[in-house]
């Protein structure tokens, strides 16, 4: 790794922690040239997700756009900005470890979906209402008394 400071072409690691629960990779280095100090970090090269539209376009995948989509739903709701943020990295690994390198939007809408059920019914129904476009309260009503129903089953 050449220094960032002397441009010297080598250095030598000092410390290595993994980081990102193991996903990456941060090593303190030191060049033998001018033994300043400097953090460089590595992480595995991820194969691009493709997201096809129901117009049939194709997309790079943009976590943050669903950590936007996420912070909507969760807007004044007593949930964390580091949980909303787990969450997101949830979503993204579960639509990774399918394996495939496209994904449709409605895929990754239920597995949203699934997600903020079991962690928010509000931010549930706020999305639910994006998602699914209600037109008007009926729709929200049938979606509300659904997960009513889902919860008597689970008692």
């Amino acid at each position: 790794m050449r220094c960032p400071f002397c441009s010297y072409g080598d250095s030598r690691v000092v410390d290595s922690r993994a980081i990102d629960e193991g996903s990456s990779i941060r090593r303190r280095r030191e060049c033998p040239q001018c033994n300043r100090r400097f953090t460089t970090y590595e992480k595995y090269e991820e194969t691009p997700l493709i997201v096809v539209k129901k117009d049939g376009r194709r997309e790079l995948f943009d976590s943050q756009k669903l950590l936007n989509g996420l912070i909507k739903a969760f807007e004044k709701r007593p949930v964390s900005y580091e949980r909303i943020q787990e969450i997101t990295q949830n979503i993204e690994r579960e639509l990774r470890a399918k394996g495939e390198t496209e994904v449709t939007t409605e895929a990754i809408g239920e597995t949203v979906m699934k997600h903020l059920e079991s962690t928010d019914k509000i931010a549930y129904v706020r999305f639910a209402s994006v998602y699914r476009q209600f037109a008007d309260v009926n729709n929200f009503m049938q979606e509300i008394q659904n997960m009513m129903s889902k919860e008597k089953t689970k008692i």
